[in-house]
């Protein structure tokens, strides 16, 4: 535990970091100040409780397998996201890094962990998540109007163009004529419409 006096009496008052050790008991042998504030709805004292009581039963195999990295490197430290009980019925999202200890003859003797808060940041990640997936369904579905405005609404539009040009051409009176002019004007401005919408979608 000498190895790690120093972080700890640095973070004991962390308003940020929590700080703990789990011996080779199960059992919590230190909690520094922030955590227990945190966590100590659990009991007055969770020092030598159950490291599992503050967390999701669901995550105990995630720290047991960090753990075990930790014994097998133990020049390393290994990262665990884990959820923590929020004393209200809810969880709390942490980060934490683990890390072997031993003592003076070599021999395991716990695991530090250091750890701190990420519940608002996976929150904002999740919302992110969120807003990417509508941002790309709606990119989607305004490329499928951009092509159906392309290539399905100008195709009658064009016929209708068409259409009162023959009809113009024709031997008509001068009130059918002037009907067909205006039919055609009003068709090439909503394809010019149209046109302008295609270009900005795509």
């Amino acid at each position: 535990m000498n190895n790690f006096a120093e972080t700890i009496d640095l973070l004991e008052f962390s308003n940020f970091y929590y700080v703990i050790i789990a011996g080779m008991d199960n059992n919590y042998s230190y909690v520094n100040t922030h955590y227990a504030n945190a966590f100590g709805y659990a009991d007055k004292s969770i020092v030598g409780k159950p490291y599992y009581i503050t967390m999701h039963e669901d995550d105990r195999k995630v720290c047991e397998e960090t753990a075990v990295k930790c014994f097998q490197n133990p020049d390393k430290s290994f990262p665990a996201t884990i959820r923590k009980h929020d004393g209200k019925g809810g969880y709390v999202i942490t980060q934490w890094e683990y890390r072997a200890m031993f003592n003076e003859q070599n021999q395991p003797n716990g695991v530090f962990c250091m750890g701190y808060d990420i519940t608002e940041y996976e929150r904002t990640n999740q919302q992110l998540e969120v807003a990417k997936s509508e941002i790309k369904e709606k990119k989607s579905l305004l490329e499928r109007i951009g092509w159906e405005q392309s290539h399905v609404i100008r195709k009658p539009i064009a016929n209708i163009i068409g259409l009162t040009g023959i009809l113009s051409k024709m031997d008509v009176d001068q009130n059918l004529i002037n009907i067909c002019d205006m039919l055609t004007e009003s068709a090439t401005q909503l394809d010019e419409a149209v046109c302008k919408i295609v270009s900005k979608i795509n």
